[in-house]
């Protein structure tokens, strides 16, 4: 029946769900008439609210973080030592049970620690394994790889947790709370664990029959030859010396622990994004080859590079407020709010920024949205910033599964679309929807 019900799902997404920048397209037609409606507004002032600096563009600096974390996440697991360590791991798959689950445990770690990492460590690691397991289904195993994903906004790289250590003011008050109100409080430590040990569990149970499988194809585990470097000219010495390595090495060592020192341990996106740069350069022991590593996986951004803009002006058209402050954004997250308790707010804030996620796939974007409404609202009632914050977290990263902008990376990587894994991903959507509602219900308790 399990599987019926995966298959199902599959032939569902694979007949229906259009390319990336196509899923981005017919959101902005779907939320340009939504918030006309909504609003009241007419199309003229939609348009402007879709194009203007705070709509189309207003995501420029935040999508140059999240570039630089994709990118600079990618140029560390492409180092030797991190290929090495995923060949280690991929060694102990030697069947497809152990394949599934061992990149899926894999997954969920590396993004727990660094969404960007994390998703291209994923994907690399499921190439790894398929190397050594043939017989496993080749789409299950990348979407297991990239099912990890559903737990990067409960971990260290989430950037709504980070950006209210130090507060956040929305209208005149500000909301803070430390990261262990957020990240490490146990009950959101309890979800992700439940993640992380049953998540492996469920990915197996749905693997196809033996006709069914799709095994992978030779071609796309042909691993690159590595560059060979000849040192002729003097240019040539000073991109591979080891002095101005050590020196820039010693120097971005020294300021993380100056940071931590400053700051204690206080992670926001910029400093997350320094230490995987710092990791990266000692990893590849080598500044031209870490040049080139970079040159290499700035490919890999080219859908945030697109697809940003596009989903700013989304947010855009969902922000845009009439004469009487009313926006489609706060229409939804009003709604939820109306019908919520102080026990339920906190799970139905959870299921609010699920349904916003598909218009705003970005954690800064989500938290522009909701913040201002689910915050007050929660302070309202008696709830603690934290709470409420980590219910917004959690709807954005839980609706990712079925969102394609964020698969694009490990997909490329891959070689395959979002229509061959986005099905596998639906049964991961309602086993983690179901588990969130139940913590989000428990954690409103306490």
């Amino acid at each position: 029946m399990f599987k019926k019900f995966t298959n199902g799902c599959v032939r569902v997404v694979n007949r229906w769900l259009p390319d990336a920048f196509l899923f981005a397209v017919i959101l902005t037609i779907v939320v340009f008439f939504g918030a006309m409606v909504a609003t009241g507004m007419g199309p003229v002032a939609m348009l402007d609210a879709w194009g203007n600096d705070k709509g189309f563009w207003g995501l420029l600096s935040f999508s140059m973080q999240m570039a630089l974390v994709l990118v600079f996440g990618n140029a560390m697991a492409s180092a030797k030592p991190c290929k090495k360590a995923l060949g280690a791991l991929a060694a102990l798959a030697h069947n497809k049970k152990q394949a599934i689950i061992i990149t899926t445990f894999v997954s969920v770690i590396c993004c727990w620690v660094n969404w960007g990492f994390g998703l291209v460590a994923g994907a690399l690691l499921a190439k790894e394994v398929a190397k050594r397991v043939r017989d496993v289904d080749y789409p299950l195993l990348i979407a297991s790889a990239y099912s990890g994903f559903v737990i990067w906004h409960a971990g260290f790289s989430g950037s709504i947790p980070l950006d209210l250590v130090k507060g956040k003011v929305f209208g005149d008050v500000t909301y803070q709370a430390a990261i262990t109100e957020t990240i490490f409080h146990p009950v959101n430590l309890v979800m992700v664990l439940i993640i992380l040990f049953v998540m492996p569990l469920i990915n197996y149970a749905m693997h196809p029959d033996k006709d069914h499988t799709i095994c992978v194809d030779p071609a796309l585990l042909t691993d690159e030859k590595e560059r060979t470097y000849k040192i002729e000219t003097p240019a040539d010495k000073m991109e591979h010396s080891k002095i101005l390595w050590v020196i820039l090495i010693i120097a971005c060592w020294a300021y993380i622990v100056l940071y931590f020192v400053k700051n204690g341990f206080t992670l926001g996106l910029n400093i997350v994004n320094f230490l995987f740069m710092t990791l990266g350069l000692t990893l590849h022991g080598n500044l031209r080859k870490y040049v080139d590593a970079i040159s290499d996986a700035a490919g890999g951004a080219a859908g945030i590079l697109l697809q940003f803009p596009f989903y700013a002006g989304i947010m855009g058209m969902m922000v845009a407020t009439n004469a009487d402050g009313v926006s489609l954004a706060s229409t939804i997250s009003h709604f939820f709010v109306n019908i919520s308790t102080q026990v339920t707010l906190p799970m139905l804030s959870f299921l609010a920024a699920g349904i916003v996620n598909f218009f705003v796939p970005s954690g800064g974007g989500q938290w522009a949205v909701q913040g201002p409404i689910m915050m007050p609202a929660g302070r309202a009632q008696g709830i603690s910033d934290g709470l409420m914050s980590m219910a917004i977290a959690w709807g954005d990263q839980w609706t990712n599964m079925i969102q394609p902008f964020w698969a694009l990376p490990a997909l490329g990587i891959a070689g395959l679309s979002a229509r061959d894994v986005m099905g596998y991903l639906v049964v991961i959507l309602l086993f983690t929807g179901v588990l969130a509602c139940g913590g989000f219900l428990v954690w409103g308790l306490l």
